[in-house]
């Protein structure tokens, strides 16, 4: 139980999250685009019921992570939404009436097989419940920095993979530290009470950095295709929740011979993640001008 409970929240929170990116991404189609960043994108979104829709599924993806991240260690909460790509594209083939090929679905066996492979092997342990100010502040700090500087990069880049790519790596630290943040947070509240809670800077911390990972992510999805950003956003959640799970909270993973199916498991993983991402379906959710260009290539 002690593992099972975080795990089928975990799971459904990237179930959600896949129904929230695939509707999202339907809306962020519908506005207006732009070579930067505008501010003004929030509220052309906040006029479409698909986009609410996908909201509505964001939340309910943010109490199941809320609950797993309160029942279970960083490293096996977080490494779960791997799942979140396959079953985007599941979600999606749902949505528009289409097959998922059978290429596809031997894609999505790979991830989960890797997954499963992966956490097996690592065997995950430990959940702190507090963590001090002075690993939070360098934690923080490499962060931010590496936020701003894809954010940055992104900015330098015209519209395509590149550009779309670096802000899904911007997206996938934010929500990373999101997450450990929300951990820290839900268990004030389980530990100390509501009050706390309410006082607490983890948990004004961690909604600041959740709003600005759902602006970098409708930035990141009208910046190129959704095969050019999910699959950073995807995997690089899960490394940098990795990272922050071992060193801000004290998690383990097994080390020695183990090594070598976890890296077996992460290389399924890859595979499949760069499987999904050649599949036709993808095409379906680029963005229309994306398209156009993809089609004019030579």
């Amino acid at each position: 139980m002690h593992t099972v409970l975080p795990v089928v929240f975990a799971v459904c929170a990237a179930a959600s999250n896949a129904v929230a990116t695939v509707l999202q991404r339907k809306a962020a189609l519908t506005v207006p685009r732009s070579e930067g960043f505008r501010a003004g994108l929030m509220l052309d979104l906040l006029r479409r019921p698909v986009w609410l829709a996908g909201i509505l599924a964001v939340i309910g993806a943010a109490v199941c992570q809320a609950l797993a991240l309160a029942t279970g260690p960083l490293t096996i909460v977080q490494p779960l939404f791997v799942l979140e790509l396959p079953l985007t594209l599941v979600v999606a083939s749902l949505l528009m009436h289409r097959r998922l090929p059978g290429t596809g679905w031997l894609a999505v066996a790979g991830v989960v097989a890797g997954l499963a492979v992966a956490l097996a092997a690592a065997s995950p342990s430990g959940n702190r419940t507090h963590v001090e100010l002075d690993r939070w502040i360098p934690a923080l700090a490499v962060c931010a920095g590496a936020v701003v500087g894809l954010a940055l990069a992104a900015v330098r880049r015209p519209e395509g993979r590149a550009r779309a790519a670096c802000l899904g790596a911007a997206t996938a630290i934010s929500y990373a530290v999101t997450a450990a943040l929300m951990k820290a947070a839900t268990h004030i509240l389980d530990d100390q009470g509501l009050v706390d809670f309410l006082t607490a800077w983890q948990t004004y911390a961690f909604a600041a950095t959740g709003v600005c990972a759902l602006f970098l992510l409708e930035n990141a999805m009208q910046a190129g295709p959704l095969v050019a950003s999910q699959p950073a956003l995807t995997l690089g959640d899960a490394m940098v929740s990795l990272a922050l799970g071992i060193t801000l909270y004290e998690e383990s993973i097994r080390s020695g011979w183990w090594l070598l199916p976890q890296v077996f498991g992460v290389a399924l993983i890859a595979a499949g993640v760069l499987a999904l991402a050649r599949i036709p379906l993808t095409q379906s959710l680029v963005a229309p001008d994306e398209e156009r260009r993809t089609a004019a290539a030579p």
